[in-house]
């Protein structure tokens, strides 16, 4: 029902989301160096938006490291509470 690459709200949500939980230190030491935080905690943001995010939130989207990833973006499903709390907060459709 929601097409992530046309949407991009749970990347640009909230700075203290793509926080890293459950990685073990080989995923994390995958994904490049200046798109994860100085605290060494998640993901870098630009405000409340990841800076691995490219396009346009709501209208065209990619993750620059969408195979790289945290386990945090991955448990994102579209559609998801996580995914609608995002898309509200954009104003975008949740239905």
């Amino acid at each position: 029902m929601f097409d992530c690459q046309s949407c991009g709200a749970c990347c640009s949500y909230s700075a203290d989301w793509p926080r890293f939980s459950t990685e073990d230190d080989e995923q994390l030491d995958r994904i490049p160096e200046k798109f994860v935080s100085v605290d060494l905690s998640g993901m870098r943001c630009e405000g409340v938006r990841c800076s691995a995010l490219s396009g346009e939130v709501g209208k065209h989207t990619a993750c620059g490291i969408y195979d790289l990833r945290p386990d945090v973006c991955r448990a994102c499903m579209p559609g998801g509470d996580d995914c609608l709390m995002a898309r509200a907060a954009h104003g975008l459709a949740v239905s």
